[in-house]
């Protein structure tokens, strides 16, 4: 009986057109693994920069302002591992980047067969099994806990159900070729080459990455403190955590990078050695004379909001983090619209927001910060009166946050 992609199922013929598909897709996973993968590596230089987040790589504007899914997820803890071992980690997509070439090679390896043993296709279903099950660990991951999700990474979930789905096609229309007629090679010892091959192939681009990506000075932990860190303004805010270690952060509540930075300290786990208090900093031109354009307008509102609460300080800011978009749009209307809001949902604070007292409270926050000769910049973290870089507080926090402490650790020892 002919076969539909041309030949006779008696010769064994390689299915063609589906490896031609599968290869294709292989390579489209390559290319989006390789783009996520640039723009990580290009953060490693200690500057922002423009982002791809496209789903056809290099069309379309690049994300300059990190309101992108893709800066998002660039980001997040999630975006790459080990990062206590290495300054920023390891990109996910790096090792992405890895089984995508594998299976591209693979596939072009099976086209130039005469003939296609049902092992190799097997390996190929099980090889591609395993981008599959980590697009579909990442996409829950995007959907549950970063709340949006990067293009760049949805053209890798596609590719990965492209090459699982290209596979099995493959090994069904090979399926009368069964047997290896030379009978010389067994398939635990063919799947155990491959299986050598694609761990090569994955580690290659992992290693370079390792030996070649700037290396972190530890001159850049040897940074100022405050000049008065006392809160003589009483405007910083207990957060009463579990940690022994004295921390100040500065913060806007309606700062995406602030949003993100906790995040990112929560997933590292090393925020639970800390003790930090907060001191508000709204970038917000109602109250801030050090801006002339609110960059996250209603923050003023919510900062006063923050103060009046009290013990649950720690509940305002857990929900002006969590509706950030809603709030800074009130914001860009007027302030009415923001105490409105937060009046609807603390009632109890409705008696103090916009008072002339904790308004007050707003402006010494911000005499505390010129008192110090802070930036116009949220976050900034203070650990044991020592700066974190700022270029640190983003995908390089876990690697030096955790030296920070060791540092002030062996300190307290020497004393």
């Amino acid at each position: 009986m002919p076969n539909a992609e041309g030949g006779q199922r008696e010769a064994a013929a390689p299915p063609r057109k589906t490896l031609i598909v599968l290869a294709g897709f292989a390579l489209a996973g390559v290319v989006f693994a390789g783009v996520s993968s640039y723009d990580f590596i290009a953060h490693l230089d200690r500057q922002v920069h423009a982002i791809t987040c496209s789903i056809v790589p290099g069309i379309g504007p690049k994300d300059a302002s990190g309101a992108s899914g893709c800066h998002a997820v660039l980001m997040s803890p999630y975006s790459s591992v080990l990062r206590e071992l290495t300054w920023g980690g390891i990109p996910i997509a790096l090792p992405a980047l890895g089984v995508f070439a594998f299976l591209l090679f693979r596939a072009i390896d099976l086209l130039w067969r005469k003939r296609l043993l049902r092992r190799e296709t097997q390996f190929m279903i099980a090889a591609a099994a395993l981008p599959v099950l980590t697009s579909i660990i990442y996409a829950i991951i995007s959907a549950t806990q970063i709340g949006t999700f990067c293009k760049v990474c949805v053209g890798i979930y596609v590719a990965s159900l492209g090459v699982f789905a290209a596979a099995i096609v493959a090994h069904v229309r090979a399926g009368a070729a069964e047997a290896d007629p030379s009978g010389k090679s067994s398939s635990l010892g063919l799947w155990a080459f491959y299986f050598v091959e694609g761990v090569a192939l994955v580690a290659l681009p992992v290693l370079l990455y390792l030996v070649l990506k700037p290396a972190y000075a530890d001159s850049l932990l040897r940074t100022s403190g405050l000049r008065h860190p006392e809160d003589k303004y009483g405007v910083m805010l207990d957060t009463r955590g579990g940690g022994q270690v004295p921390a100040i952060e500065v913060l806007d509540p309606l700062c995406p990078a602030c949003k993100s930075f906790s995040e990112r300290l929560a997933a590292s786990g090393l925020g639970e050695q800390l003790q930090v208090k907060y001191v508000l900093f709204p970038l917000d031109k109602e109250c801030n004379w050090m801006v002339n354009e609110s960059l996250h307008a209603g923050s003023c509102a919510v900062s006063e909001a923050l103060l009046c609460a009290g013990e649950r300080a720690n509940a305002v800011l857990s929900w002006a983090f969590a509706n950030q978009d809603d709030l800074r749009a009130r914001g860009g209307g007027s302030q009415s619209a923001v105490y409105a809001r937060i009046k609807q949902v603390f009632p109890e604070l409705a008696g103090c927001v916009g008072q002339p007292a904790v308004r007050a409270r707003v402006n010494k926050s911000l005499r505390w910060i010129v008192a110090n000769s802070l930036p116009v910049l949220t976050p900034q973290l203070f650990v044991r009166n020592q700066k974190v870089p700022d270029e640190d507080t983003d995908l390089g926090l876990d690697f030096v946050l955790s030296r920070v402490l060791a540092q002030g650790a062996a300190a307290e020892v020497r004393r």
